[in-house]
């Protein structure tokens, strides 16, 4: 069993669209680095997730995600949840 990290991001209130492509960045140098599994945007605008791979533990994940340009420039609320997949 593989324990990966869902990463649920939703806007908040003074969302800036400069955060986008800090944050997309962010999301390369991951997948780059194998620690990126999966990543999308909700049809709705309110946010996206993604999904950490390679990751030893859930203190771990919460470390990249405050590092995410979405939290570092305020733009969203970021929760990470450690996933149990089959």
């Amino acid at each position: 069993m593989a324990t990966l990290y869902l990463v649920m991001a939703i806007r908040l209130p003074g969302f800036t669209a400069a955060a986008v492509q800090p944050h997309r960045d962010f999301l390369d140098a991951l997948r780059a680095a194998g620690q990126l599994h999966l990543t999308g945007g909700f049809s709705d605008g309110s946010g996206g997730a993604y999904v950490l791979c390679n990751v030893g533990s859930l203190a771990e994940a919460e470390a990249i995600v405050a590092r995410d340009p979405l939290v570092t420039m305020q733009a969203s609320d970021l929760h990470v949840h450690e996933w149990l997949t089959r």
